[in-house]
């Protein structure tokens, strides 16, 4: 279940937030986190219709940011489309009035080595992910830069240069790496703007999708739910004055930040002792 923060109740109340990839998952759990607040939610993602395995779509998650106190703009995008986002942030932008915040959420998966990594498969994480980073940006600027409080928060990793995670699936690495220098570049550039950029990271895995059918099943009982991620989120969206900025965070670390010290309620499995450990991240 997601939680409220007392102290800082509704501060995101009329707020605009697009997600993109934001009809399950770790970017649905923010959309409704964001929508306790009062925020509007623009859902951002291909899943218009409901998939056998992938349950979830653009107009369930809206009902969904209806009933918890939000407004909910439903549009389905192609993120590797420039004509598509740039429709939906239009869309957005006669809805809502502004953009306050962008979270790119959707991502692209593949752990193989080299040589059974298709080109294409290749083209398709880079597009999704770190090139879809650039070209939402470059949308959504011009009305962020009116916003009072704007934010850019994207799904990727501090960056590791250790030798076992180069070593196993380096062209997804590769990608969610880009993201994060975007992230870091992105930040300096647009400091004189007040838009805060960060990119953020769970600390073990998540129980998502990604997780069940792209890495391994049994990962799911060592796992957190997606609700670490939208607390850690609505905890960057909420500083001010660039407090966060320019930052690869990891989940835990933000909340614990905050002043938070129990993270059991986020387990899977309430009985799990030994936590998975997500890509990239080292608990030593």
């Amino acid at each position: 279940m997601t939680q409220t923060h007392s102290p800082k109740s509704k501060a995101l109340q009329g707020k605009t937030i697009i997600i993109t990839g934001g009809s399950r998952g770790i970017g649905r759990e923010i959309a409704l986190k964001a929508a306790a607040d009062g925020a509007n939610i623009v859902i951002a993602s291909k899943s218009d219709t409901a998939h056998d395995k992938l349950p979830g779509t653009i107009f369930s998650v809206a009902d969904e940011v209806i009933q918890a106190g939000g407004k909910a703009l439903p549009v389905k995008v192609d993120v590797r489309d420039e004509e598509s986002i740039y429709a939906m942030v239009g869309q957005t932008v006669e809805t809502f009035g502004g953009i306050d915040a962008l979270i790119n959420n959707a991502g692209a998966i593949r752990l193989t080595g080299v040589e059974e990594t298709p080109i294409k498969r290749f083209d398709l994480m880079h597009a999704i992910n770190e090139r879809a980073v650039l070209l939402c940006t470059q949308a959504v600027l011009p009305h962020l830069k009116k916003s009072e409080n704007g934010h850019i928060i994207s799904m990727s990793p501090p960056i590791s240069l250790k030798k076992h995670w180069l070593k196993p699936h380096i062209a997804y690495t590769v990608t969610k790496y880009g993201m994060s220098l975007l992230t870091l570049g992105l930040a300096e550039e647009l400091r004189e703007f007040n838009i805060a950029v960060n990119s953020l990271w769970p600390k073990t895995a998540i129980a998502t999708a990604a997780v069940e059918y792209a890495i391994d099943a049994k990962i799911l009982p060592m796992s957190r739910t997606p609700a670490i991620m939208a607390d850690a989120a609505y905890e960057i969206l909420t500083s001010k004055d660039l407090a966060i900025t320019g930052e690869t965070l990891i989940d835990e670390d933000v909340l614990r930040a905050g002043g938070q010290t129990e993270f059991d309620q986020y387990k899977v499995d309430p009985n799990c002792d030994r936590l998975f450990p997500d890509l990239f991240v080292d608990l030593d």
